[in-house]
């Protein structure tokens, strides 16, 4: 079974509220079994644009990727970072080779 993968690229512009969100995403990470592969850290942008922070999380399958989305708990806690950053979010179904 093919793996799932949130690609997220942030510019935070409430950095007290986006730590809310932060308090509150650990649950649901947790309840789906999400595996954070790159949580901001150094980046170089060698093509097109790049906001300030980057963060890759795998997930068993895509369809559990999905599921954390659009669980109710994390809806919640992302209803903190979307008054907080700005967010190119996609989720993503990786290869099965």
């Amino acid at each position: 079974m093919a793996k799932g993968y949130w690609m997220f690229h942030v510019t935070i512009t409430d950095p007290e509220t986006y730590a809310k969100y932060v308090e509150l995403d650990g649950e649901p990470f947790a309840r789906h079994g999400a595996r954070f592969l790159a949580r901001g850290g150094e980046f170089t942008a060698v093509e097109g644009t790049a906001r300030e922070r980057h963060v890759i999380i795998e997930f068993d399958s895509y369809e559990i990727a999905k599921a954390c989305y659009e669980s109710p708990e994390y809806q919640a806690a992302s209803a903190f970072r979307k008054a907080a950053a700005i967010t190119d979010l996609v989720i993503i179904k990786g290869t099965s080779a």
